[in-house]
């Protein structure tokens, strides 16, 4: 439920406020730094970097921690499309597709080169993309095998660290609730995650998402997406799953003929020069500090998180608290659009402080959720939320969350997490 419905500063108009900037810094001559950064990130998957909830951790975290269980960051022909989570701030000048190929052996990837890839190792069904001809690392289409119109989608991209490994994880049921998920090691030194869901995991009569995603020993993500429906988002259930099974999608993210295009991206071996991902925070370092951050009293039953995010599940005798924190350095040009009204208070040292208290919105009964929100003068910004349940999408096991609005605060403006940040 959006935060203060009747004034300005809601949650959906400071959500949509960091939607809409974030989109003005997409480029779409080279979308290279679109994936790698959005895939990596939610971010949150989103995907993820600079969009966390604008009013607290978790809004968004049944489709985040990476962004990796909720829609895929692209749309239909490797287009923007609607999620949880953004790629972080790129050049708004369009980078020259001579420059491009440049950087390339053979030039940028095509969406139609994607698209036949998806195409040969899937089942024999009619398929409609949009954008073939364009430079892409992403394709996205509707299959339709007479059975019912379904979305599916497939990107490439480069990736490192705690977030890549992240991708490959299964996300924790507290944040995420799922039919199925598994991850393993392949003989080749790849890891792979499979994926069984929901869009909306609250609710769950609603579009189904499996997503299976690959990282190569080499460091490259091969992300694949479908949906018992003919859109990620907005398009009614057109069958009962998604077309393809788990092991169909396995042999999907796992095809040889992927190899030649992860080979065409910069920084790959014969690949030319390029700039390495961007380095995420440690989930471990995140949720470890948070745990070490709570306050007396509270006994610590669970943790979880991954990338940026973090969160515990504490209980005082009263009954189990959902509690999370979202660590986002570089978010400095958030300051003017989400740190601004009455209800923000700044410290005498620059930083700058918002605290809510609003209903849950992912269908737990009774669930409040309260947050505190801080931001420094150069953009370092610690969201920490907390909720009177054990997790979202379940009923509400106590009348208020374990920590108060003052132990969040302290929790959010601790000087520990700069040394997250900085690994």
């Amino acid at each position: 439920m959006p935060q203060h419905e009747d004034q300005p500063h809601g949650f959906e108009e400071r959500l949509g406020a960091v939607l809409r900037r974030t989109g003005d810094t997409f480029t779409t001559d080279d979308r290279r730094e679109l994936v790698e950064g959005g895939l990596l990130r939610g971010r949150r998957r989103l995907v993820r970097r600079r969009l966390t909830v604008s009013g607290g951790v978790l809004a968004l975290a049944a489709v985040g921690l990476g962004g990796v269980y909720g829609g895929s960051l692209l749309g239909p022909a490797g287009t923007a499309g609607t999620s949880s989570v953004a790629a972080p701030p790129v050049s708004n000048t369009a980078t020259p597709a001579s420059a491009t190929a440049e950087k390339r052996p053979g030039g940028p990837i095509r969406v139609d080169e994607i698209a036949a890839v998806l195409k040969a190792h899937t089942p024999r069904g009619k398929w409609t993309f949009d954008g073939l001809g364009s430079p892409g690392e992403a394709a996205g289409g509707v299959f339709d095998d007479g059975k019912g119109k379904a979305a599916v989608s497939v990107s490439l991209s480069r990736a490192s660290g705690a977030a890549a490994r992240d991708m490959v994880t299964c996300p924790d049921k507290v944040v995420v609730p799922y039919d199925a998920c598994t991850a393993q090691k392949l003989p080749n030194g790849a890891r792979l995650m499979i994926f069984q869901g929901y869009e909306y995991p609250d609710k769950r009569e609603e579009t189904k998402t499996w997503r299976a995603v690959l990282l190569t020993k080499d460091g490259f993500l091969v992300d694949a997406s479908e949906y018992n429906a003919a859109a990620q988002k907005g398009a009614p259930v057109s069958r009962t799953d998604p077309p393809f099974t788990p092991a169909q999608l396995k042999t999907l993210v796992t095809a040889d003929a992927w190899r030649p295009l992860l080979a065409r991206f910069p920084g790959a071996p014969g690949g030319g020069p390029g700039t390495p991902p961007p380095v995420e925070p440690s989930g471990t370092a995140v949720r470890d500090t948070l745990s070490g951050l709570i306050p007396r009293g509270l006994d610590v039953r669970a943790k979880g998180g991954g990338g940026e995010y973090g969160h515990v599940v504490v209980d005082d005798g009263k009954g189990a608290s959902l509690v999370g924190v979202n660590v986002q350095p570089g978010s400095k040009d958030l300051i003017g659009e989400l740190f601004s009204g009455p209800d923000v208070v700044t410290l005498p040292d620059g930083r700058k402080v918002r605290a809510a208290k609003r209903a849950g919105e992912k269908g737990g009964a009774g669930v409040v959720w309260w947050s505190v929100d801080t931001i420094t003068p150069d953009g370092f910004r610690v969201v920490v939320s907390a909720f009177n349940s054990g997790a979202q999408h379940e009923a509400a096991t106590r009348a208020e969350p374990a920590l108060t609005i003052e132990q969040l605060k302290a929790v959010a403006l601790s000087s520990k997490w700069r040394k997250v940040a900085l690994g």
